[in-house]
């Protein structure tokens, strides 16, 4: 099957490449290639391997005239028109199953770094500035978490949170049956969780039913004070808005791993205005997309996406 190649355009742990080459592949490992790069040899590959960098859309899909599958590195499938693949004969393959403890363990972090003032005390710290009293935290005991989206992410987090004497609520439209390991999590509708939580955790897909999802009329229905954590996709938070209600109270924090523009030297002159705002907040923690992006995750990433192509594609 050395005639089979595969394509990859992004990092991935050694382990993928090692395997796959193991079963027969002939394995491109490029990350160089960008868009308009793939356009011109995606005909080449039964297989691409790929992350947000890169756009399947149905003129790329077109190209790759001899593709047989699309694996992602991770969980979005917003970046492929899975249902015109589909409709190509082409498997979609992604790997949620390999970040999303890395997602939830970072949660946790960026919520204690929150409720403890851990980011501003250690920028104080370092300037030989000792800020006791104004920067006494509070704890994550006695809150309610509400959790929007509760598959692989969103459970896993949801775990995380077991012994920490929390309350924990979660809405997820599309899924019907919890398992025993989450009995302790409250099911409820959308109206009860945005009123009574202290803490909303959003764990969702990007689609035209989530984009802008966080708005202003979600956030007037939110319980005042509340704390907004993101770590699935930026454009579910309309960041205008999460700026407008940080301003007035009404949102008391955020936790954002994710952006509606994740690319900074591409921001607008309103862009850059609306970043700067943002980030001059005390009270919200950023990082850049690197929830699920640790160690760990490579490997696991890699061998989650090499087990569904195994199953699914050779056998």
């Amino acid at each position: 099957m050395k005639d089979k190649k595969v394509l990859i355009t992004d990092k991935v742990h050694p382990l993928l490449v090692d395997k796959l080459s193991e079963i027969g592949f002939h394995v491109d490992y490029d990350t160089s290639v960008n868009n308009e790069k793939l356009e011109a040899i995606i005909h080449q590959y039964e297989g691409i391997i790929i992350n947000s960098k890169i756009i399947m859309n149905p003129y790329r899909i077109d190209l790759g005239n001899h593709l047989k599958f699309i694996g992602r590195l991770g969980s979005g499938l917003e970046i492929i028109d899975v249902d015109y693949a589909k409709s190509k004969g082409i498997n979609v393959y992604n790997s949620p199953e390999g970040n999303r403890n890395a997602v939830a363990e970072h949660e946790m972090g960026m919520l204690l770094a929150l409720f403890n003032n851990i980011v501003r005390s250690d920028r104080e710290v370092r300037n030989f500035i000792w800020n006791r009293e104004q920067n006494r935290g509070r704890e994550l005991k006695g809150k309610t978490i509400g959790i929007i989206g509760l598959g692989n992410t969103g459970e896993t987090f949801a775990k995380k949170l077991v012994n920490w004497d929390i309350r924990v609520l979660s809405y997820d439209k599309y899924r019907i049956d919890y398992p025993p390991a989450l009995d302790f999590v409250e099911r409820t509708d959308m109206e009860t969780l945005l009123k009574v939580s202290d803490i909303i955790s959003l764990h969702l897909p990007l689609t035209s039913e989530t984009r802008h999802l966080v708005n202003d009329k979600f956030i007037l229905a939110c319980k005042d004070g509340v704390i907004i954590s993101n770590t699935s996709r930026g454009q579910i938070v309309d960041t205008k808005e999460l700026i407008n209600y940080l301003r007035n109270g009404k949102i008391s924090g955020a936790c954002i791993d994710v952006y509606e523009n994740e690319i900074p030297l591409t921001f607008s002159e309103e862009e850059k205005n609306i970043y700067t705002e943002l980030y001059s907040f005390d009270n919200v923690i950023l990082t850049p997309h690197i929830a699920g992006w640790t160690n760990e995750s490579l490997a696991l990433i890699a061998n989650v996406l090499f087990d569904k192509i195994k199953e699914n594609y050779i056998s």
